[in-house]
């Protein structure tokens, strides 16, 4: 889906990609490689389009999926964050990536880049949180967050209003009502995870606030500074940590 607005709002201007969006892109897309690249023998080249270029799960669990196994079993308790940055399959990646740098842009210029950092990294771990108490053994993908994004945004169109603002609410009501058919209709889709993740970013954006009415102050700033910062380190040590243990 292509959310088109038809309506430009000089509060929030072009939606051009932050620095921080596309380095979300890219580490995606490099944990996505290396998945498929470390364990090459349990590669999955099924005709199906969901298994397609499928990484085995001995890659995708030593690199950080999550999930009742990963938390309770292993300890992985980084998983929950790293977890956001694993896919399972070339359809996969691709899907969220799409909705990623959809989704994503307008929420930078909603709340700002470091408030954007922060609904999709805290938004994600909340998604994966609820998941896991729900008893999902094994998950991951960027899902969760691209859904707390969505959360942010229908929290974002609400509490505006207007014009635009139900503009907003309606389109972005459509791709909720969208993914919860999709999660229904399509086995092993991680409702729990989409859901958490949703909730969270309502609240978080409630929290936060967006820039209309509150702009971004050095709290937001060092708080999605830290995000980032604790996003590469628990990736730098995935990737370290699933090399070691598939090769050492």
């Amino acid at each position: 889906m292509v959310l088109k607005l038809k309506r430009k709002n000089p509060a929030l201007g072009s939606l051009g990609q932050s620095g921080i969006v596309r380095a979300i892109l890219l580490c995606n897309i490099g944990m996505f490689v290396l998945s498929v690249f470390v364990d090459l023998q349990s590669l999955r080249f099924s005709a199906s389009p969901f298994d397609f270029l499928s990484p085995g799960n001995n890659s995708l669990l030593a690199l950080g999926s999550t999930g009742t196994i990963p938390m309770f079993q292993f300890h992985h308790y980084w998983s929950l964050l790293s977890a956001n940055y694993l896919h399972a399959g070339l359809l996969h990646i691709v899907f969220n990536m799409i909705a990623l740098l959809q989704l994503a842009p307008l929420v930078s210029r909603a709340y700002g880049d470091y408030r954007m950092a922060v609904i999709y990294t805290l938004g994600g771990v909340a998604g994966y949180v609820l998941s896991i108490a729900a008893g999902v053994q094994l998950t991951l993908g960027a899902s969760a967050a691209i859904c707390s994004l969505l959360g942010s945004l229908l929290y974002y169109g609400k509490s505006r209003g207007g014009v635009y603002g139900q503009n907003i609410f309606r389109q972005i009501g459509g791709w909720a009502v969208g993914l919860a058919i999709f999660g229904f209709v399509v086995p092993g889709i991680n409702n729990w995870g989409h859901g958490g993740g949703m909730i969270a970013g309502v609240i978080l954006g409630f929290l936060l606030g967006y820039t209309e009415r509150r702009e971004e102050k050095p709290i937001h700033k060092i708080t999605g500074l830290l995000c980032i910062v604790v996003t590469a380190l628990v990736l730098i040590w995935s990737c370290l940590y699933g090399v070691i243990l598939l090769y050492f």
